[in-house]
């Protein structure tokens, strides 16, 4: 009993000790993941559509769309989420084919989920994972670089 005690006592610090890091975390952040693709900007306009504009499974509405250039998209602030934001797609043509660049300016109000999104889990992980997604997508390769 005496263990089970210690046990509980030293999670339950843990958690009070990350919710009072999580305090003075920012509560808003911006992070910025690019891949460049050998496509011409129509054709991954077409991809980043049917892959969808969020890719993940919470509600996502169009803020803007001007294609084949430019997306910004957000998390529904109806669906009550403890985390929201948006994510803004510029599609730039180049030589050799078209840099897609995503930036999500976002929030998190719990205070352990924003201590566990700096110090574990990062802002890029599911960015880099919709445009792994959209690389595949096209048949290509990709690897996110974060500015």
């Amino acid at each position: 009993m005496k263990w089970v005690l210690i046990v509980v006592g030293g999670l339950a610090a843990l958690v009070g000790l990350m919710a009072l890091i999580g305090a003075f975390v920012s509560r808003d952040h911006r992070a910025t993941s690019s891949i460049l693709l050998r496509q011409p900007p129509d054709t991954v306009w077409k991809a980043l559509q049917e892959i969808g504009a969020g890719g993940f499974d919470v509600p996502i509405i169009v803020v803007e769309s001007s294609a084949p250039r430019r997306l910004v998209t957000q998390i529904d602030p109806k669906a009550k989420e403890p985390f929201g934001g948006t994510w803004t797609f510029e599609l730039t043509p180049e030589a050799s084919g078209t840099r897609v660049t995503v930036t999500e300016a976002g929030w998190i109000s719990n205070t352990i989920f924003r201590f566990l999104a700096r110090s574990l889990f990062g802002y890029y992980g599911s960015m880099d994972k919709y445009l792994k997604a959209l690389g595949t997508r096209l048949g290509e390769t990709v690897q996110p670089a974060h500015s």
